[in-house]
Order: structure tokens, then C-alpha cells, then sequence
């Protein structure tokens, strides 16, 4: 048997409640043994739980419990779940978390300290909600070098988006039925301006690259100023536009990674990722492109991510061995003037014909795209971002709004 303790009966610690009780039997025989629940951890009073036995308010009721064998932390945020989550792992109690907040930020330092202990610190259920990425990334594709992932990362961001471009809501309005719907919190800064993404993609990169990447220097920008002449501009071109966490390779050794809406060709597998839906695109030199999709967020969807970690736990018995990520610093990541891209730009355009002209010299090979009276829109060839902004600074035009393109 192993035992367990939730910590945190929220929205997900309910979700791993109802799916081990629910599921009981088939968790049993795919794990091995039995995973039994033996406390669930949080401040308030649950008087009306049929199992109301099972509640303490005391922490240390956790640690010395020689029954409890495995830590699910599901109560978000850094602190307590930081200290908490140090405690369990010198206790020599494996930890499996659903908190991407505390392994972008600490994962590194928790991956060692559970390396040391000789137990596990699993986070499948951090990136993706219950789309399988984690546990893929080190086992199914470990025969690879991997060289690109691209994801839709945020469920509530890609929902705005998609109101956005198929019913014509404005951001506001599209945030407004997202909040209404529960997709999106009161205050929804942590969603619409990246932050979330921001974390699931350094936990990717991370995890791909064994190279620790500081979540709080990958550039990020959001969809807060995303416009829908913005959205109109992207249909011309023939593309959408979704909120992509990217991290690339490159040659001299470094990382290219970022967080930003971006132009997506119709033609990628991306494009057509709609609503609350995620998607994970990796790039392996020996698989190809391979697509990881599903619900990104919800109770029973991260639940089931958060037992899958469990029961890998309950089948590995005393192997234990787990990723530990080389932490060289900030000098991992590439100076974001030196990314390479298409762009997309909006420029004021009173005299049109004259400003195509000058897009077309100073932007060689430049696709013009015109759509609105007094402006210009147009996706120049792959260069540097240091290189765009010169070239606009020469253009010399009022910038209504610029895009990264992916190719």
C-alpha cells in the first residue's frame, strides 16, 4: 500500500480526492498496490465530508506519519508550499505537485534536495493541466535531442483569443464571458499578461534541455493590448494569432525562449487549437514534430495528471532516480535582440503609396498587407529583433502594434 496526504482541498486537491475514490480499483491494478488517502491538509473545517477524519490543520501530523510515503502539494502559490514541499523530501517522503508557480521557480532546488533524499518530486500536472508532456519529454522522446518547443500554454488567454477571432469579441468583452465562466479570475493579470505561460515554458525548457532556466528572465508579453484589427490583420496574412510559449536551441549553445502573441500560419497544427484548449508542439531530431493536446486546466483533468505521478511512484518502487537540473545561471538564455524571427508591424500611413515604398526598401521582401484606412500592415523576412527595431527607427512611422510570426 502506499499512503498519501493531500495538501490543499481546493479546486484540485477535491480533483485527487474524487478521482483515487472514484477510481479506486483501476488505479490498484495499474499501480500495483493500493494508494490510500491517510490525511488531507488545509485551515478550514470540513464537518460534512464523509470522511472528515481524514482533515488536519497540523502539518506535522504529515511528517511523522511513517505511513504516508508520497506528498501531493496542490495548494498553489510559493509559500507555504515551498517550506512544505522542503520538509516532505528530508522526511524522505516523495512529492508530487500540480504547482507551476513553485517548480519554475524552486525546481531546481527541490529536484536535488529529492535526487539527495533518494525519493521523487514528479510535476506532470504543472504544464498542460491533464495533457501527458512531462513524463513523454523524459521517457518517450529521451532517445531525442530536442530543438524547438512551441506551445498554447494558457487555456483562458487562447479562449479570449478564439472569441476574438470567430465571433468578433473585443478583448474586454471576450474577458468579460471568460470571467463569467470561471476561465478567467477577477483580477486575470497572471493569464492575460503571460505570467502563467511564462512558467510553463521555463519548466519545458528546463525539463528538455537540463539546463535550469529562470522563469523571471524570459521576456514575456501578454494579450492585453491585442486589438481586433490586430486579429484582422492576421487573417489577411493568413494566419491567427495565439499567446505561444517558445523555446529554441541555438548553436552557440544558448536558449532562445520567450512568451508573446504571435501570428500563427493557418497551416500549423497550432492554428486551430480553439477555446480552453492547450496544445505542446515538440520538435525531435529523430521524431519530427510530435503534438501533445487536451484541456490545459480544470479540477479532474489536472487531478488525473496528479495521480498519474502516484502511480508512477507506486510502480517504481525503490528506483528513484530523477532529472536534476544544471543550473548555470541567467547566460543560458540568448539576449532577446538577437532572436530571429518574421515580424509583423502596423504603421501610420496617410500617403500609402509612399509609405509601401519605403517599407519595401528599407524591409526587403516584405509582404505588404492593407486592410485599413490610414495605416499599413506588413510581415517582413526572418531577421533579428535588434535588426526590426532598427529598420522601423529608420522607417520612421508611428507604430500601432508589432507581432512576432512563427515560421
Amino acid at each position: 500500500m502506499v499512503g498519501i496526504a493531500i495538501l490543499g482541498y481546493g479546486v484540485v486537491g477535491s480533483g485527487v480526492y474524487e478521482v483515487i475514490r472514484k477510481n479506486s480499483d483501476g488505479i490498484t491494478r495499474r499501480a500495483g498496490t493500493k494508494i490510500d488517502i491517510k490525511h488531507i491538509l488545509d485551515i478550514r473545517e470540513f464537518n460534512s465530508h464523509p470522511e472528515k477524519e481524514l482533515f488536519t490543520k497540523n502539518y506535522d501530523d504529515i511528517l511523522t506519519d511513517t505511513d504516508v510515503s508520497v506528498v501531493v502539494e496542490v495548494m498553489g502559490g510559493v509559500n507555504p508550499a515551498y517550506e512544505f514541499t522542503k520538509r516532505a523530501l528530508m522526511a524522505k517522503k516523495s512529492v508530487v505537485t500540480s504547482n507551476k508557480e513553485l517548480v519554475a521557480k524552486h525546481g531546481c532546488e527541490l529536484l536535488k534536495l529529492a535526487s539527495e533524499n533518494r525519493v521523487h518530486y514528479l510535476f506532470e500536472a504543472s504544464v498542460g493541466g491533464g495533457i501527458p508532456i512531462i513524463r513523454p519529454l523524459k521517457l518517450c522522446l529521451a532517445a531525442n535531442e530536442i530543438s524547438e518547443i512551441t506551445g498554447i500554454l494558457n487555456g483562458t488567454t487562447n479562449y479570449i483569443l478564439t472569441q476574438m477571432i470567430n465571433k468578433d469579441e473585443t478583448m474586454e468583452n471576450a474577458l468579460k464571458k471568460a470571467q463569467d465562466k470561471g476561465y478567467a479570475e477577477k483580477n486575470p493579470s497572471a493569464d492575460i499578461d503571460g505570467i502563467d505561460a511564462v512558467r510553463k515554458i521555463a519548466i519545458l525548457t528546463s525539463l528538455a534541455f537540463g539546463k535550469y532556466v529562470d522563469s523571471t528572465k524570459i521576456p514575456v508579453t501578454g494579450i492585453r493590448n491585442v486589438t481586433l484589427t490586430d486579429v484582422e490583420y492576421a487573417k489577411k496574412s493568413g494566419c491567427v494569432i495565439k499567446l505561444c510559449g517558445h523555446c529554441r536551441a541555438l548553436e552557440n549553445g544558448k536558449l532562445d525562449v520567450y512568451v508573446s502573441p504571435c501570428f500563427v500560419p493557418d497551416e500549423s497544427p497550432l492554428a486551430s487549437v480553439d477555446g480552453v484548449f492547450n496544445a505542446i508542439l515538440v520538435k525531435g531530431n529523430a521524431v519530427g514534430d510530435a503534438l501533445f493536446y487536451g484541456r490545459g486546466a480544470g479540477k479532474l483533468p489536472t487531478a488525473s495528471a496528479v495521480v498519474s505521478d502516484v502511480i508512477e511512484i507506486a510502480k517504481s518502487g525503490e528506483n528513484t532516480d530523477s532529472p536534476v537540473w544544471e543550473d548555470v545561471g541567467g547566460g543560458i538564455l540568448e539576449n532577446s535582440e538577437n532572436s530571429v524571427s518574421k515580424h509583423f508591424a502596423r504603421v501610420k500611413a496617410d500617403d500609402k503609396e509612399s509609405v509601401k515604398a519605403e517599407i519595401e526598401k528599407i524591409f526587403d521582401g516584405a509582404q505588404i498587407i492593407d486592410a485599413e484606412d490610414g495605416e499599413i500592415g506588413f510581415v517582413t523576412d526572418e531577421m533579428t529583433a535588434k535588426d526590426f527595431e532598427n529598420k522601423l527607427n529608420e522607417l520612421n512611422k508611428d507604430i500601432i502594434s508589432t507581432f512576432l510570426v512563427l515560421s
